[in-house]
């Protein structure tokens, strides 16, 4: 075989019991479901603001990132609740690269997936101990939902990934929200075929197991911008893309109707500053059409203390992106509180 089987990691029942949640930490992410829950369905009508770092590096400033974010997330909490990214895992276009701290808990260092599942786990419930938020990340790999099924409040599915069969089906089987991307083509139907799979119980293979699943009704889909034929990114945020995606979900036999809009990645072509912009039209958008301010329900931003990113060296700015360019907590704290004037 071409595989070098290098150490049995522990089961995700072990991690979990080597590195448990408190009863405290288990009540909070209780409540922070539920309400959750209750925006995506319609019961409550604040707005969600999916915000923090491209990916979660680093333990002490992400925790001080999100401990600025609660403050401010306490400011505004009658109108928007926030959950904060802590992004485990980075896809990567080309498979090269920083990879995550689950991958490469030293970004400099060599792989080494139980120092990095114990670093990822220490990093989420310091996190909850700390501002009370518990957060979301993107699910890369499927196989590893058991490592922070009991301590992620909101799943996401990336445009590489949710195409593929067993990304559908396992988010089947989540207890939390997942927003299902568009793929990188920009095709609604692929997002809105894989939000029918992920809604819908399935029987399947998972970790050596015949599993049965009851299927995800938080399931929903994210708008993340496209890349043509030609490798430009193009945006799917506009009021006519909004709009689209109203007449595509009336046409399907879809529960819990919801869209988050990503406002970087293809959406801002990656120039950072446009999430500013992108998303106060994105609200505009909801205030002027009520079948789109009842669809969309939420933003997702990438932002960290200092802005931009910079490249893994030795010499590392505290609280700077190394993966893709970011808002500085000086921008995401003004915007935060403009968003909450608006929606």
């Amino acid at each position: 075989m071409g595989m070098e089987f290098i150490k049995q990691l522990p089961t995700p029942a072990e991690i979990r019991e080597e590195f448990p949640l408190s009863d405290e930490c288990i009540d909070i992410k209780r409540d922070r479901d539920r309400q959750i829950a209750d925006i995506i369905e319609g019961k409550d009508d604040r707005f969600l603001l999916i915000m923090g770092p491209c990916s979660a590096d680093s333990e002490d400033p992400v925790c001080d990132y999100i401990s600025r974010l609660a403050r401010a997330a306490e400011k505004v909490k009658e109108r928007i609740l926030v959950i904060p990214r802590i992004y485990t895992n980075k896809p990567r276009t080309t498979g090269e690269g920083y990879k995550g701290i689950v991958h490469q808990p030293d970004p400099e260092g060599k792989p080494d997936f139980y120092k990095g599942l114990v670093a990822m786990r220490r990093m989420h419930i310091r996190a909850i101990k700390e501002t009370g938020l518990t957060a979301a990340d993107e699910m890369l790999y499927p196989d590893n939902w058991g490592y922070v099924q009991d301590i992620l409040s909101y799943v996401a599915i990336g445009a590489r990934s949710v195409e593929d069969q067993q990304h559908r089906i396992v988010v089947s089987g989540f207890d939390c929200a997942a927003g299902m991307k568009n793929p990188t083509s920009g095709d609604l139907n692929v997002m809105l075929n894989s939000l029918v799979a992920a809604q819908n119980p399935h029987t399947f293979t998972y970790r050596g197991y015949e599993v049965h699943t009851s299927g995800n009704k938080l399931a929903h889909t994210i708008l993340r911008g496209t890349t043509n034929k030609h490798g430009n990114n193009l945006p799917n945020y506009h009021y006519e893309d909004l709009a689209l995606l109203c007449e595509k979900y009336a046409e399907r036999d879809l529960v819990n109707p919801a869209c988050i809009v990503d406002t970087n990645h293809s959406n801002s072509d990656k120039r950072y500053m446009e999430q500013i912009r992108i998303s106060k039209e994105v609200v505009h958008s909801r205030n002027h059409n009520p079948d789109i301010k009842k669809l969309v329900k939420g933003l997702m931003i990438e932002s960290y203390i200092e802005p931009g990113n910079q490249k893994i060296s030795d010499h590392m700015v505290y609280g700077k992106s190394i993966t893709d360019p970011c808002l500085g907590w000086e921008d995401s704290e003004r915007l935060i509180y403009e968003l909450a004037e608006l929606v």
